[in-house]
């Protein structure tokens, strides 16, 4: 799911078949994001309540699809240029941040017919989308996500199964933690901190809560590989597949080209 067009934009929908003989139509009746005129008849029309923007109206026309032409990244396709359909959304928000101007809100979902619900699914997930965003930075940057230098996919698996655990219990733990905010941060009401400020004071909630796990056992690393040895399990590296631009040959230069004469 993408914004339909940062600036005014034209989708079309199915077009109907002709009776007449010659070639069948492929564009049928146009949706113009800055005409209000051609947003008469959207299959889906609902209201929803939010905290934060009012009541938002949503419309929703199925099978629409822009015009693609060659060029961009269709530059190369071969052929006839694809006719791809989806789901064109717009949403009217009763009330905006800021007192900011109300404008219409165009989406566009790959999904050709979806229903009153999946479109509620589908502007509900684009709304929260800073949410998401959020939480992939707060994973790399402080759960250290893309810390290890992981080589094989099943250990990344798991190392991403291991944070999404060690996430759900900071999240849990909401309403345990202590507030330790910074001396700019405000005071936050008991259960809504967020798991950056929840880490923080998570140590004591892991003194009073206690873990079934044992106490850790004392030891030290083994002696490793002796020095000067050759390492007889080198991992596997794998082709990064790279493609070379097209219209330049790779050549191999030789030393005796270089040479004058």
């Amino acid at each position: 799911m993408r914004p339909a067009a940062p600036h005014p934009g034209v989708l079309r929908g199915a077009a109907a078949q002709a009776a007449r003989p010659g070639r069948p139509r492929e564009h049928g009746t146009a949706v113009r994001c800055d005409d209000e005129a051609t947003w008469a008849g959207p299959p889906v029309a609902q209201d929803a309540s939010t905290p934060r923007y009012g009541t938002v109206r949503v419309l929703a026309w199925h099978r629409m699809h822009p015009k693609l032409c060659k060029d961009a990244a269709w530059q190369d396709h071969p052929g006839k240029v694809p006719v791809i359909e989806g789901t064109l959304i717009q949403l009217r928000a009763g009330r905006l941040p800021g007192y900011r101007e109300l404008r219409p809100l165009w989406l566009w979902a790959s999904r050709p017919g979806a229903g009153p619900g999946e479109v509620a699914v589908l502007w509900q997930a684009f709304a929260r989308r800073f949410d998401l965003e959020h939480t992939f930075r707060f994973f790399k940057q402080v759960l250290g996500w893309n810390a290890p230098r992981l080589r094989d996919p099943a250990a990344a698996d798991r190392w991403t199964w291991l944070l999404i655990a060690a996430y759900t219990q900071l999240r849990l733990a909401a309403a345990l933690a202590a507030d330790l905010r910074l001396p700019w941060q405000r005071p936050a009401p008991p259960g809504t901190m967020t798991p950056a400020r929840v880490r923080r004071g998570f140590r004591a909630v892991c003194e009073t809560a206690g873990t079934p796990a044992a106490p850790p056992k004392p030891g030290k690393p083994g002696p490793g590989r002796p020095e000067g040895s050759p390492n007889r399990h080198k991992a596997p590296r794998h082709d990064v597949g790279k493609r070379h631009p097209k219209g330049r040959k790779r050549t191999k230069r030789r030393a005796k080209d270089k040479q004058p004469g």
